[in-house]
């Protein structure tokens, strides 16, 4: 999986993923040219990374095993994680958008990585419980329709979704769309405090910590819910209730592309050309998750933006890993934590190659984008699930 000898990068975790599929074991060998795959040798998997287009090696038992001692060395910051189920993937989507709206079902579908579309309902009916990961589609889990107010009002699709998530609340029971989103929202609290996998981009990430901090506070204007907000609903949020970030600020202006200050999309000065962040360096043997999560064939990103392009480092909470972050400014791009038995990345920006996606742009042509360093973050999170558990060290 280094830069030099992988054709597919992308395609070579559908592999990983095919191969587990079929009952067999997968070795991860983190820092480890990239982070390969140690698999099976059998005719079966060397046809279909041939049918795929995946780069591979056939090595001797001899060998692998020279491999296996040399990672093993204490010298090295290098780990061997077994793989051991292939995680079974919900994607939280609602009907009738295209996979391109999103870059985590683009890559799955490009990597033929199998997955299954949930939204409201089956949230609300407890049926993450038989998901091991969970991706958040570009969500506003706030009820105020991606604070795409002051722009889209007058669109038709800004109209039809807005008329169709108030009917969908109504079906379910709740007064308002912010309600049942918040519903939404604590359910899949509960999902990961459970031991789920949770994984978000873009404005799914910040939105959701928001909707998780104003439970029972009115954060909503007019135009979206029919009344007014709560007086002074700024001293109301409850910091404790989220995810990854604190002290934030909401953004109150309906007519303001923004929620809060977590997001440094307009407070940063950073031509596309420089645009980059840095992947962390941590130890494998005794870090082993974020470890997992960053591996790569390049420590250097390109960046790209979204709604919620990143995050604001003074807003992040102290247990919280920072794992890419874009030095000039200091600004985090993919972070990672622990939410009781269960875990979470959130990852800043909407598409890793297209820099600054709009409404109605093109789709992305991944066969264009096979060795996707950005795209390698995301499926790093889909095998996490698979790595089989270990004692911690500390």
């Amino acid at each position: 999986m280094d830069a030099d000898s992988q054709k597919n990068h992308l395609k070579a975790y559908g592999i990983t993923y095919w191969t587990l599929n079929r009952q067999l074991k997968v070795k991860w060998l983190l820092n480890y040219r990239g982070g390969s795959f140690l698999l099976p040798d059998t005719e079966e998997i060397q046809r279909e990374c041939k049918i795929r287009g995946v780069s591979f090696e056939v090595i001797s038992n001899s060998k692998a095993e020279n491999i296996l001692q040399e990672i093993n060395s204490p010298s090295k910051n290098m780990e061997a994680v077994v793989l051991e189920k292939a995680p079974k993937i919900a994607v939280y989507t609602p009907d009738g958008k295209q996979p391109w709206d999103d870059a985590v079902t683009m890559v799955l579908k490009y990597a033929e990585i199998p997955y299954e579309t949930v939204y409201d309902e089956e949230v609300l009916n407890d049926g993450l419980l038989v998901f091991d990961w969970l991706h958040l589609h570009h969500e506003d889990f706030t009820g105020q329709y991606g604070k795409f107010y002051a722009q889209y009002r007058a669109a038709s699709w800004y109209i039809e979704e807005k008329t169709t998530a108030e009917s969908r609340a109504r079906r379910f029971g709740f007064a308002k769309v912010s309600d049942e989103k918040l519903a939404v929202a604590l359910k899949i609290r509960n999902y990961v405090v459970g031991g789920g996998f949770m994984f978000a981009m873009c404005s799914a990430t910040d939105s959701f910590d928001i909707a998780l901090s104003a439970e029972g506070v009115d954060i909503c204007e007019p135009m979206f819910d029919g009344d007014g907000s709560d007086p002074g609903y700024q001293n109301k949020i409850d910091y404790n209730k989220t995810f990854a970030f604190t002290n934030f600020t909401l953004e109150r202006s309906p007519l303001v592309y923004e929620f809060s200050s977590i997001d440094m999309t307009q407070k940063r000065r950073i031509p596309k050309t420089s645009d980059y962040f840095t992947l962390m360096e941590y130890s494998a043997k005794w870090d082993p998750i974020p470890t997992m999560l960053c591996q790569n064939h390049t420590v250097l990103v390109k960046g790209f933006m979204g709604q919620t392009t990143s995050f604001s480092r003074e807003e992040i909470k102290s247990n919280v890993l920072v794992m890419g972050e874009t030095k000039v400014n200091g600004e985090a791009k993919y972070i990672h934590g622990i939410k009781g038995k269960g875990f979470f990345t959130f990852y800043g920006g909407h598409d890793p190659e297209d820099y600054q996606h709009k409404v109605g742009d093109a789709k992305t042509e991944l066969d264009l984008h096979p060795t996707s360093p950005g795209y390698r973050l995301i499926l790093n999170n889909v095998l996490f699930p698979a790595a089989k558990k270990k004692k911690q060290k500390t």
